[in-house]
């Protein structure tokens, strides 16, 4: 190729490089990790929990616990009776965690310090088809250490 028409070209190769890199720089390098939305989420209902905002606590559970539970008043009720621990938490912390079909389902460990005894609880989180999670569960077990999900 004659020097004349490398010299033509590259002004428009540089504007397409600059343009590329323009291009790339304005797309984010990665959504959210579902782990860190649903640790979040968690937190938030944790905290709603021991402050007694059941309504807070209440919104961020997945439909279909909602659907069993249709006010929050029934709500708040089960987690009295069956999370207990959730309410007297005194410290927590994030264990592992487990994505299962691409991180439409995120299953979360959460260490808890109680009044009297320490337990482990495992979340189960559900991608919405709004693109949100919501709680869709948890297990409680007594006097665990971080054994895997």
């Amino acid at each position: 190729m004659p020097l004349r028409m490398m010299s033509r070209l590259m002004p428009l190769r540089l504007m397409l490089a600059f343009c590329l890199l323009a291009l790339a720089g304005g797309v984010p390098s990665h959504a959210e990790d579902p782990a860190d939305t649903a640790r979040k989420i968690i937190t938030r209902q944790i905290e709603a929990l021991i402050r007694g905002d059941n309504a807070t606590a209440y919104a961020l559970a997945s439909p279909g616990i909602r659907s069993l539970f249709p006010d929050q008043d029934r709500f708040a009720a089960m987690v009295d009776q069956h999370y207990k621990p959730l309410r007297h938490a005194t410290r927590y912390a994030f264990g592992r965690s487990k994505l299962v079909a691409g991180g439409e389902i995120v299953y979360q460990e959460v260490m808890i310090n109680g009044e009297e005894t320490d337990w482990t609880a495992v979340y189960e989180m559900r991608l919405q088809d709004d693109g949100s999670y919501r709680i869709n569960g948890a297990r409680m077990l007594k006097n665990t250490t971080s054994t895997g999900i």
